[in-house]
């Protein structure tokens, strides 16, 4: 009688969705800029009585404007957070190298505040600190992980991308028939935000519903008010 052969375990490999929280969240903010803020500037032309030309050029204004200004201001902001991470480093780095037990009591209280026993966080202290030291504290005390690392150039060329890619569709529903400028904006746009809503929640591992609702219902907001924004000062001018 042989002896049935015994499966080693598979390792488990949960999926988790933290890891896409930051470029997820710059990607769905972009793109969902780049739909609400053309497709409301292109309504407000087009309430104010303007022809379906002058609706397509703001349309086409409003995607180079918002792109270029989604790149510097993201690459700006992502710059003023890489500044200051680096000297918070530098401190550190410092401190490690003229007050090292200071440092590694400081890390050890880190370990013991997150329910480890004082022998215990003395411990991995320790060991950690003879390690990378370094790197120890900017993980646990300054919050500071690969993951997180600021790329200035790579953020503000993703944010250009997406707010293009959110402001293409009501441009492209201009472009293809400016007669129907001021009609076809508002459903391809909505429709988008729908599309957006769900991509956005399935990749964050979130029920779409309620992400579809909410893109939607702002975005049909600030159309609405933009339209009614056009339609007045455009009937006084």
């Amino acid at each position: 009688m042989t002896t049935p052969r015994v499966e080693p375990p598979r390792p488990h490999h949960a999926v988790h969705y933290v890891n896409r929280v930051g470029w997820l969240r710059a990607a769905v903010l972009g793109a969902n800029d780049g739909i609400v803020s053309t497709a409301s500037l292109m309504t407000g032309i087009a309430a104010s009585g303007a022809t379906g030309e002058s609706i397509l050029l703001s349309g086409i204004a409003a995607l180079v404007a918002g792109a270029m200004s989604m790149a510097a201001g993201e690459y700006v902001s992502v710059s003023a957070q890489s500044d200051t991470e680096r000297a918070d480093l530098a401190k550190e780095k410092k401190a490690l190298a003229t007050q090292p037990h200071a440092e590694w009591e400081e890390l050890r209280d880190i370990y013991v505040e997150r329910g480890l026993t004082v022998d215990l966080a003395a411990q991995v202290a320790h060991q950690l600190m003879e390690a990378d030291p370094l790197g120890a504290h900017a993980r646990d005390e300054l919050g500071i992980s690969d993951l997180s690392t600021p790329r200035p150039v790579q953020a503000g060329l993703a944010s250009a991308a997406s707010f293009a890619c959110g402001a293409a569709p009501p441009v492209l529903a201009a472009a293809i028939a400016p007669s129907l400028a001021g009609i076809s904006v508002v459903p391809v746009s909505l429709l988008c935000l729908l599309l957006l809503g769900y991509v956005g929640a399935r990749l964050g591992g979130a029920r779409p519903g309620r992400s579809m609702l909410r893109t939607v219902f702002w975005g049909a907001l600030a159309m609405a008010v933009t339209a009614a924004a056009g339609h007045l000062f455009g009937a006084a001018i």
